[in-house]
């Protein structure tokens, strides 16, 4: 199984939003990719609670069953849709991926 983290800091204004509404329209724009791309195993994405030790707004937690079936999630078009649309509002991205 592979875990796949990735996180966010968003811009404060992006898109015609602020970074709470855009928050809000990431998490519900990558949890609907389940719809889309069976590979995906379980997908999760958290909203950062602010306080002065936060360093990213959101958090995607995502489970496939090998890398190849992670490939194949981040080559899909709808995935590479929003991902686009995640470039346009966010300053930074991390991300890590395991197998377990």
């Amino acid at each position: 199984m592979i875990h796949h983290i990735v996180m966010w800091k968003l811009k404060d204004f992006a898109e015609g939003k602020s970074k709470a509404e855009n928050a809000i329209i990431l998490k519900e724009r990558l949890e609907d990719l389940k719809k889309d791309i069976p590979e995906i195993v379980e997908i999760r994405v958290g909203i950062n609670i602010e306080s002065e030790y936060s360093n990213f707004d959101a958090v995607l937690h995502s489970y496939f069953n090998s890398f190849e079936t992670l490939e194949k999630y981040q080559n899909h078009p709808t995935h590479n849709i929003v991902a686009e649309w995640i470039g346009k509002i966010r300053d930074l991205r991390y991300c890590v991926d395991y197998e377990f």
